[in-house]
């Protein structure tokens, strides 16, 4: 099993879960955090750090963000998403977007 970062992490990027990551699986986006899951060792130290509760162990992702656990593979691998081991201050208007819901179309690739 793996973790996976859902549609709330768009546009905020809080960057606290990347400090607790005992296996640097954080993968970093334009405007998203993602989990590497062949990396993840699905130790769930990452959830409680989340400002915005954007992650969750795969069996437990919400019905409506299970596309989440595909796409978190995805770009994991994706070109330019590096990872990430250190905190970084978020977005300026991160808190602007942390409760905006259907946020899947703000994100950059």
């Amino acid at each position: 099993m793996t973790h996976v970062v859902t549609e709330s992490c768009i546009r905020c990027k809080y960057t606290d879960c990347v400090d607790v990551c005992p296996v640097d699986c954080f993968r970093e986006g334009p405007n998203m955090l993602v989990i590497d899951p062949d990396e993840c060792i699905d130790c769930a130290v990452c959830i409680p750090e989340c400002p915005v509760n954007a992650i969750y162990a795969e069996e437990d992702v919400p019905a409506d963000q299970v596309a989440f656990i595909k796409l978190n593979a995805e770009l994991s691998t994706a070109g330019g998403w590096k990872s990430i081991t250190k905190r970084k201050p978020a977005p300026a208007d991160a808190d602007e977007w942390k409760d905006k819901p259907d946020k899947l179309k703000e994100l950059v690739r």
